[in-house]
């Protein structure tokens, strides 16, 4: 019996973010030494990460390869999945590749950096299959929170890649645009799949997620039961599917919208103008109006569910909003969940939000959020139609991953080819099989507003002033002698409060006098050592009396 056919080139997929965290997703597929991009998304902050304002994946690998990079596929219009293209592309050129409401949300982001001339953005459509260089790809849709997402297949020398993208089964989704098992079904009947990357964010949770269609039953319960108040609705701008339920429950009863947030009223325009979003003209007006309007008769679709600071519903909640100000006879509802890392803020909106009078409706009390993500049941029955030889969980913390990972063991999926990946790891598809093969850079990259990059360093200097304060020394010696002219003074901000610990920072002057005098009668002057000396006297003083490690900055001025 003669041997089967062995496969062709070997492919990489080497994972830059999204493994091990939520956000950052951006992994590339490397076909006869080109590479593509999958996904190119951000990260918000965590607490801990004090003064940044986002966090993006390690460029470094793509920086070095940047002659390689064939363009850039974005599954769907999320930003932690495109949020990181215009910054990229202020190092790279390609073309990007998506739905055309994906790459509406994310031609904004690139717009606003200047860095439209730098990219082509080419519209795909459902059932797809389109050559990219050497890349054979098939755009396969999936249902999810932001309308128009993909699941993205390679036909490569190694057999198909199926990418999920972020998925969940609905199979009464609100525009009728259904996960396409079917075509999944023939992939793996057909050609079979060779490997699957699934999204694993719900691996943890049993059973199904429920439909979209399920939030506008509940939706349509609280305008019926509160109208004789003025609703305010906040979701994320990019759910098209939750505003037009809301639209939809709203003119039922009698209501006006009125968008509030420029990314609310910029993506309330383009799925209208796609026809993706269907609300009359005459059933919307712009928010400078209401104030015209019955408020029983409004409804107020905003931005700021996550709490960001200074967005339109944070500003709402600090009674600073420039189009409406909330009381008593308004109902606000937060149709969302607080992503990890954002519960402190939504809390203080909410909290802000109650003060003023208003009724706060959220899904710790009500079903007013339902997931994009596909839970155990779903994840199953995908794994089941796809029936993989390898796998590799996706999107997730590492905990999302490993319980994925055993899930797949259960449907069937070898054990020796499953791959527990993180960012960084560089993983190799060949005749033999599948297999870890080496590292890449893949660390966080820090923004604070447009400077990036910020760094560890400086991270950790932000957590010392925070917790810590800053003392300043301050002190002015001879340039010859290294003798003492002036000072020491010591300024402090967040150790002690200096008017009522004058007998303290007195004791600290002459700790740091007695170990500068004592190093300038030594006979030797390095001014690099003074300094030294100054602050290790000063810090050491610091921590014995006060058990307190602030940062301590001494300047010493030559004379």
């Amino acid at each position: 019996m003669p041997d089967p056919p062995r496969r062709q080139d070997s492919v990489r997929i080497v994972f830059l973010g999204g493994l091990g965290e939520i956000g950052r997703n951006c992994a590339c597929i490397e076909v006869a030494g080109r590479i593509m991009l999958l996904d190119c998304g951000l990260m918000f902050p965590d607490v801990d990460m004090p003064g940044v304002d986002l966090v993006l994946p390690d460029f470094t690998y793509l920086r070095e390869n940047a002659d390689r990079v064939e363009g850039c596929i974005i599954t769907h219009g999320h930003e932690d999945h495109c949020g990181g293209l215009a910054y990229l592309l202020r190092e790279l050129s390609f073309p990007i590749f998506g739905s055309a409401l994906t790459l509406g949300l994310a031609r904004s982001r690139i717009e606003e950096a200047g860095l439209l001339g730098r990219t082509e953005l080419i519209a795909v459509r459902d059932g797809e299959r389109r050559q990219i260089g050497p890349f054979d790809v098939e755009f396969i849709p999936v249902t999810h929170s932001v309308p128009h997402g993909f699941a993205t297949a390679f036909h490569t020398p190694q057999g198909v890649i199926l990418h999920s993208g972020d998925f969940k089964i609905d199979l009464t989704p609100v525009d009728g645009r259904a996960t396409d098992l079917a075509r999944i079904g023939a992939l793996a009947d057909g050609p079979g799949i060779r490997l699957l990357l699934s999204d694993s964010t719900n691996a943890e949770e049993e059973g199904f997620t429920d439909s979209e269609r399920r939030v506008g039953r509940v939706l349509a319960e609280l305008f019926a039961s509160h109208a004789d108040k003025r609703v305010v609705m906040a979701c994320f701008a990019s759910h098209i599917h939750r505003v037009q339920q809301i639209a939809d429950a709203a003119i039922a009863n009698g209501r006006t919208l009125a968008t509030l947030g420029r990314s609310m009223a910029r993506n309330v325009s383009l799925a209208r103008s796609m026809g993706l979003l269907r609300i009359p003209d005459d059933s919307i007006v712009d928010i400078e109006r209401i104030g015209d309007l019955d408020p029983r008769r409004v409804c107020v679709v905003s931005t700021g569910s996550q709490g960001e600071p200074m967005s339109a519903l944070a500003l709402m909640a600090a009674a600073d909003n420039k189009w409406i100000s909330v009381g008593a006879g308004d109902l606000v509802v937060l149709s969302s969940h607080a992503i990890p890392g954002n519960e402190t803020n939504v809390g203080k909106v909410i909290d802000g939000l109650s003060r003023l009078g208003a009724e706060v409706v959220h899904s710790g009390l009500a079903e007013v959020h339902v997931s994009g993500h596909a839970k155990r049941e779903e994840l199953k029955i995908l794994l089941s139609i796809a029936r993989p030889e390898c796998f590799i969980p996706v999107h997730g913390e590492f905990r999302h991953l490993s319980h994925h990972a055993r899930l797949a063991g259960e449907i069937g999926v070898a054990e020796d080819k499953i791959l527990l990946a993180e960012d960084g790891d560089v993983v190799e598809l060949d005749d033999d099989g599948i297999d870890f093969a080496g590292e890449v850079p893949a660390g966080y990259l820090y923004v604070d507003g447009i400077v990036g990059d910020v760094g560890q360093g400086v991270l950790r200097d932000r957590r010392v002033l925070s917790e810590e304060g800053v003392v300043v020394l301050v002190v002015t010696v001879d340039a010859k002698s290294g003798e003492v002219l002036t000072g020491p003074e010591i300024i402090t901000r967040g150790w002690v409060y200096a008017p009522e610990a004058e007998e303290l920072i007195g004791e600290a002057r002459q700790v740091v006098l007695a170990a500068m005098e004592e190093y300038a009668n030594s006979g030797v002057v390095d001014f690099e050592t003074l300094r030294r000396r100054a602050r290790s006297a000063l810090g050491k003083f610091v921590s014995e009396r006060t058990r307190r490690r602030p940062m301590i900055v001494p300047v010493v001025m030559e004379v």
